[in-house]
């Protein structure tokens, strides 16, 4: 079996659940990611080990136009329920193709995969306004995981839009009363459980014993996600995204979501690359750009703090 994954290019089309279209990159050492069409979602982020670092729920469905339960669905061009539109927008349900067209930048990697979403008609009706969202997922040589959006105003009518975005981050830990968050310390943050009043975080680190749904505002460019018990770090790096949403669902709402199952709440963590608060505006011909990028390291816990030279070399 591994033989034969080797031999396999660094991206592979094929048919994923359900015969919907899909995307695999693989990088040398072992890595991989998967991405599907519908909805532009990673489903799929692998260490050289073969262990998966994103959380995809066992009762996902993956049938349009419901959107996958987990992995990263990107949300646009419309946060959680923040507007007229359906919750998060309706980019995580439509097809997705490949871009002839892609941005001129040079990934550093072989392993990419470049898509666009462009609005139809029906989508027009509901959300007047024309544009190209570029897509490009890339696996990096080191097994880290990037997304970069980018989003142009195509109007033809002169008028600008607005939009909210987050890339939904689902991330597999292995018990969330063991997780810790780190870099949003301080912060205010909007408390969706709270009717989105607008708190303090006090104390050191973020710990999980209940239901959270908190958007912290101006982060910083880089989060850290400790699992205590797999002894590993992840990083999550953003730009032009100042927002972070943490949400944990826990018992009640698990219970509640068709398509969630009931205990899976203890082995998932959403940490959300957003700009939601303050909404971002396009003139036509305008573009904006929103980033983020998933490492992986390995975590002394007991230091209660990052180990700096580790995060930065990634090693």
């Amino acid at each position: 079996m591994a033989a034969a994954s080797s031999e396999k290019g660094p991206v592979e089309l094929c048919k994923g659940i359900n015969g919907l279209d899909k995307v695999v990159l693989r990088e040398v050492r072992g890595s991989s990611a998967e991405v599907y069409f519908y909805g532009g979602h990673v489903t799929s982020w692998k260490n050289e080990h073969g262990e998966e670092m994103l959380f995809v729920s066992s009762k996902a469905i993956f049938k349009p136009p419901k959107a996958i339960r987990g992995g990263i669905p990107i949300c646009f061009p419309q946060f959680s329920n923040l507007g007229p539109l359906e919750q998060h927008g309706f980019a995580r349900n439509r097809f997705w193709t490949v871009d002839k067209d892609p941005p001129p930048v040079p990934p550093n990697s072989r392993a990419f995969i470049d898509l666009i979403l462009k609005p139809s008609e029906d989508d027009l009706k509901i959300w007047p306004h024309s544009y190209e969202f570029r897509l490009r997922v890339t696996l990096g040589p080191a097994g880290d995981l990037m997304l970069t959006s980018r989003i142009r105003n195509t109007n033809t009518d002169g008028k600008p839009f607005t939009f909210t975005f987050a890339y939904h981050t689902y991330l597999s830990v292995s018990d969330i009363s063991e997780v810790r968050v780190e870099g949003l310390e301080t912060l205010d943050y909007l408390d969706n459980l709270q009717n989105r009043e607008r708190f303090t975080e006090q104390g050191d680190a973020i710990t999980f014993e209940g239901e959270v749904d908190k958007m912290y505002l101006s982060t910083p460019t880089k989060i850290a996600i400790l699992d205590h018990e797999k002894k590993r770090t992840f990083v999550i790096r953003k730009d032009g995204l100042p927002d972070a949403v943490v949400w944990n669902p826990w018992d009640k709402k698990a219970k509640a979501m068709a398509d969630f199952g009931d205990d899976e709440y203890k082995h998932m963590l959403c940490v959300e690359a957003a700009a939601v608060e303050k909404a971002i505006t396009l003139k036509p011909g305008e573009e904006w750009r929103g980033r983020q990028e998933l490492s992986v390291v390995p975590s002394s816990y007991c230091s209660g703090q990052l180990d700096p030279q580790k995060v930065l070399h990634g090693s």
